[in-house]
């Protein structure tokens, strides 16, 4: 009993752990960045390319301004995925804010100590909402997770890997 309740307290310090996104803009993502304020008068916080999807990073208070605009910004790049994420800077609050479509119903943490991994499964109730949940091919969760190893810097524990992975819970 004692071991479940210090895994739960483990598993909520890492969860609430603070962090930072990088910032790194080359010019074409300086370019994106223009066009996203000049489409809808919200400045992204950050911009990052993973292939061919495009994470625009804004703060909570503008969010849904822009987020009005999605579909507009969707037809304008076609061969872009266009992705509007909350930038937090609280493990847990980012997680949530990666998959705002799909209903996430559960999120635990699994450890691997041997390789410094920890393993955040998040859980949807079908394998629709795990699917659009990867993206085709797995390409979204793929650039998530790279997000984490080249763009995610946390403030109190250094040299360990997150990587998030998706599944079907069953009830």
């Amino acid at each position: 009993m004692l071991s479940t309740i210090q895994n739960s307290f483990i598993d909520n310090l890492l969860f609430y752990q603070k962090l930072t996104v990088k910032k790194k803009f080359s010019n074409r993502e300086l370019l994106l960045f223009h066009f996203f304020y000049d489409s809808t008068k919200v400045f992204p916080k950050n911009v990052i390319i993973i292939k061919d999807i495009v994470f625009f990073f804004l703060d909570n208070e503008h969010y849904f301004e822009a987020y009005s605009k999605l579909s507009y910004l969707r037809k304008k790049f076609q061969n872009l995925r266009i992705v509007i994420v909350r930038e937090e800077n609280v493990l847990l609050n980012l997680v949530f804010g990666f998959f705002p479509d799909p209903y996430i119903h559960t999120i635990r943490i699994e450890r691997n100590n041997s390789l410094g991994q920890i393993m955040i499964v998040v859980g949807f109730l079908s394998y629709e909402e795990r699917g659009i949940a990867i993206g085709c091919n797995g390409d979204y969760i793929k650039a998530i997770n790279t997000i984490f190893d080249d763009y995610i810097k946390f403030s109190d524990y250094h040299g360990f890997q997150v990587k998030i992975k998706c599944e079907v819970v069953s009830l």
